[in-house]
């Protein structure tokens, strides 16, 4: 019997990814040549690179300068960070539909220090755990919308002691 070859790609990246929506801002000089400013949010992000979305086109190996704003983790000291880094676009797109015009844009970190690392690296890490809790958390059954009779009751008697 022939075995089935998997259809799945292996992973590349080196460092885990979580998909986050992360307010963002990108300088970069657009393939017109004028330095575009985008504030948009991230899709997903690791301790490499950071994937989201650009009305402008920006070549790839083009430089860009970075701020992305990461949330204060739970149990955390201080308030959210502002990562400021540089870049490489190793990846610019058009987007899906041709009406708009977005590009789907992969950047590269190319001078993080530890420090910066590592606080990214701790939010993807809690972001993935979060994802992985809700995944494995039971379904409740959902709420019939007429209560039964001894319930309706019992709700009713706790509204007039209430009063």
């Amino acid at each position: 019997m022939a075995q089935k070859r998997s259809t799945r790609r292996k992973e590349r990246r080196g460092t885990a990814r979580a998909d986050a929506r992360l307010s963002m801002m990108l300088k970069g000089a657009p393939a017109d040549g004028d330095r575009a400013q985008v504030v948009t949010e991230s899709q997903n992000i690791s301790a490499s690179g950071v994937y989201c979305m650009s009305p402008h086109f920006l070549a790839p190996l083009s430089k860009v300068n970075l701020a992305i704003v990461l949330p204060r983790l739970p149990g955390g000291r201080g308030a959210k960070d502002i990562i400021n880094c540089e870049g490489i676009v190793v990846r610019c797109e058009a987007g899906a539909h041709k009406s708009e015009r977005r590009y789907q844009l992969a950047c590269m970190f190319i001078d993080l220090d530890a420090r910066r690392r590592q606080r990214i690296e701790e939010f993807v890490t809690w972001r993935n755990l979060q994802a992985l809790r809700a995944a494995t958390r039971p379904v409740r059954p959902a709420r019939a919308r007429k209560a039964s009779p001894a319930r309706a009751r019992a709700t009713a008697r706790r509204r007039e002691t209430a009063h």
